[in-house]
């Protein structure tokens, strides 16, 4: 049967690549639905301008019948979900987000960047360079990037750019996800210990990045970050036929407001952890025909990821910015990257602890030595979701030791912690907010363009 006569079902279409794989789908000439519990902007959006948004929320069996020709599931859904299961009993194929990819990516040179931190902002650059050059080519990236319109690109391109997610796979199967896609070339940009509640131990979660190393094919390539200790140990060990290409942070300055690099390339992305990461897509990019000149060209026009060091508002002292930061090398690293664009202003920083893993009690400790870039540090958490998430409590006492910095700030109230910024005098000083979550409904936007 051709693709364009095939009618797909994806089960938890609301989420932001389940409803960009959708979309792409749809435009290759599949008849595309799906379902889910609930979809938020801008996932609702942009399902709704393509005809795709389901018109009741929820689950129901009874949309599931034999003149489907495949599922794919997303990972909102639970392993009893009522549609899966009805599939599962009609026998109707059923795919994993990640196999479905691989699937699709057949006759392609396939290329997976994984890693702790980066990879989107690697992935990102990547794209922005191979488009630039109009080069053909497809991807799958796991988070908006400005300047690239969709997150999933699936044509007839003879090479495919893939950001690898360690954590699993589907509902029912717990392989990390960077495992199914076969890859030719790989590059581990780091590993800090993450997703706790997949991963028990660091032992258990650096052997995943391990796993994606070790099956490199022969005549393959492995590349790999040399400042990340674990990511060299990994990438460096010997692997019969495989092509090892190591990088490491690059030559920068800090001139006039901006990250320059190559001498008198300017950027707009800024951080240490930026410039390697940028080191890492021009390896990857020299492997597949791009030249540094072209490269060069290309990235200083490469606006990053949404979400990540991203200019809420400015003025002549003064700059406010939120970042996606949710683990502890994140939140090291974008904390120190805005005291470095910035060095003679104080850094007011605040963090929410808000994935599984940051709530925590017992993961608290790998905070430690991370923070200490901040003049002013915050920590903010909102104490009513570890009471419904059943999580032990822990106490102010407790955060400031895990950090390690006695004159850390503790807010579990959202109004108190705007009062304490508003009473502050601004000039001279950067505020930074970071987090995956909404720091208990705060408009932060509206806070930022208020006090600039």
């Amino acid at each position: 049967m051709s693709q364009q006569n095939q009618k797909i079902y994806i089960i938890a279409i609301g989420g932001a690549v389940m409803s960009s794989l959708a979309i792409a789908l749809k435009k290759k000439g599949m008849t595309v639905s799906g379902s889910d519990d609930k979809i938020y902007d801008p996932a609702a959006s942009l399902l709704k301008s393509h005809d795709l948004l389901p018109n009741q929320m929820g689950w129901d069996a009874n949309r599931i019948d034999d003149s489907i020709d495949a599922v794919i599931v997303g990972m909102h859904a639970k392993a009893d979900n009522p549609e899966l299961l009805k599939a599962q009993e009609l026998g109707i194929k059923i795919w994993s987000y990640p196999e479905f990819i691989r699937a699709q990516s057949n006759n392609k040179q396939r290329i997976v960047i994984a890693g702790s931190h980066g990879k989107t902002t690697i992935t990102g650059t990547i794209i922005h360079v191979l488009n630039y050059w109009k080069r053909d080519f497809d991807y799958v990236i796991g988070a908006k990037v400005n300047g690239i319109d969709e997150t999933i690109k699936l044509s007839n391109a003879p090479v495919i750019i893939i950001e690898g997610d360690e954590y699993f796979t589907s509902p029912l199967d717990p392989e990390p996800k960077f495992l199914k896609y076969d890859h030719h070339i790989a590059l581990i940009s780091g590993t800090a210990w993450d997703h706790i509640n997949v991963y028990p131990t660091e032992k258990n979660y650096l052997e995943q990045f391990e796993k994606l190393a070790d099956r490199t094919p022969k005549a393959g390539t492995l590349v790999y970050c040399t400042d990340d200790k674990q990511a060299k140990k990994i990438g460096s060990a010997e692997r019969a036929d495989v092509r090892q290409e190591p990088y490491e942070t690059p030559k920068y300055k800090v001139k006039n407001g901006a990250f320059v690099i190559n001498g008198d390339t300017p950027l707009k992305l800024f951080g240490k952890h930026n410039m390697q990461n940028i080191e890492g897509a021009k390896t990857i990019l020299k492997r597949i025909g791009i030249t540094d000149e072209q490269f060069h060209e290309a990235v200083a026009s490469f606006e990053g990821a949404f979400k990540r060091n991203n200019l809420l508002a400015e003025n002549s002292d003064t700059s406010v910015y939120t970042d996606f930061a949710h683990a502890p090398s994140k939140l090291a690293a974008t904390s120190a990257a805005l005291k470095e664009l910035h060095p003679k202003r104080k850094l007011v920083a605040c963090y929410e602890l808000h994935t599984f893993s940051s709530l925590n009690k017992d993961f608290l400790s790998n905070y430690k030595g991370t923070y200490k870039s901040p003049d002013e540090a915050i920590v903010f958490f909102d104490q009513k979701v570890v009471e419904e998430k059943n999580y032990t409590p822990f106490t102010e006492a407790e955060i400031k030791d895990a950090f390690g910095r006695k004159d850390l700030i503790v807010f579990t109230d959202t109004n108190k912690l705007q009062s304490h910024l508003e009473a502050k005098a601004w000039k001279d000083h950067d505020l930074l907010f970071m987090s995956s979550g909404t720091f208990g409904g705060m408009d932060i936007a509206a806070f930022a363009e208020k006090i600039v």
